[in-house]
């Protein structure tokens, strides 16, 4: 017989404690995917709502007669579980692969892709531009071009750094795709610096990943990055 005084356990401690018995790491851009049960989710946007709720009277704003705010606290959940962040808790999209029959071994550029996430330090967003660049080989996989949007969309929704946002980006594409080359150049703003500190609204931070081929042959390099370049 339960008992009636037993209070279940928080599912954000259930899933945390299925974590740390996986020895897995569960940084804010890391995705925690395969440690979720059905329903998992719908629990834990009830949990972060209330906490949520929590945080809006330690900020003093009356959520019971103020109009504006009293649903505030369940929509931020919803937008940070299912919208903002849901590159954490959804499983990896399925990507359809295709053998390089042709024997592909040229060039190709993807981009630019709209990328939107949040940084891990103050949630602030991030809105930007990403390139990639492949030198494909006859054992190569090819994948169609809105998976690479998908694929982009799934690592930048989550909160992130992007100097390890394009690298997590590379590390999947090689992986996938299997190419002699990678590059990954990204574009964008940090609205951080927009709306606090030095409230500077035009630097943007650009960085890249070269792996492979674009590692070794400067010229190769100096290709991609004048093409993209006529992008802009």
């Amino acid at each position: 017989m339960s008992d009636p005084h037993h209070k279940q356990a928080a599912i954000s401690a259930t899933i945390r404690q299925r974590i740390v018995d996986a020895r897995q790491r569960f940084h804010a851009n890391d995705n925690i995917a395969a440690f979720l049960e059905p329903g998992d989710l719908e629990r834990l946007l009830d949990e972060v709502a209330g906490k949520m709720k929590g945080v809006l009277e330690s900020l003093v704003i009356d959520t019971q007669s103020d109009h504006n705010t009293q649903d505030t606290a369940r929509r931020i959940a919803k937008m940070y579980l299912t919208e903002v962040f849901r590159g954490r808790y959804m499983a990896l999209p399925a990507v359809t692969e295709f053998p390089n029959a042709e024997r592909l071994n040229e060039l190709m550029i993807v981009g630019p892709i709209t990328v939107r996430s949040a940084c891990s330090h103050h949630f602030c967003p991030i809105m930007g531009r990403l390139w990639v660049g492949l030198m494909p080989n006859e054992h190569s996989n090819l994948i169609g071009l809105s998976k690479y949007s998908r694929l982009a969309e799934w690592i930048m929704s989550r909160p992130q750094i992007q100097e390890e946002a394009i690298t997590q980006m590379a590390e999947l594409l090689m992986t996938k795709v299997r190419p002699d080359g990678l590059a990954v150049v990204m574009e964008a703003d940090h609205f951080c610096m927009h709306w606090r500190g030095v409230k500077d609204t035009d630097t943007k931070m650009i960085n890249s990943v070269m792996r492979g081929s674009f590692l070794k042959d400067a010229s190769l390099r100096r290709e991609f990055l004048s093409l993209i370049n006529l992008k802009n």
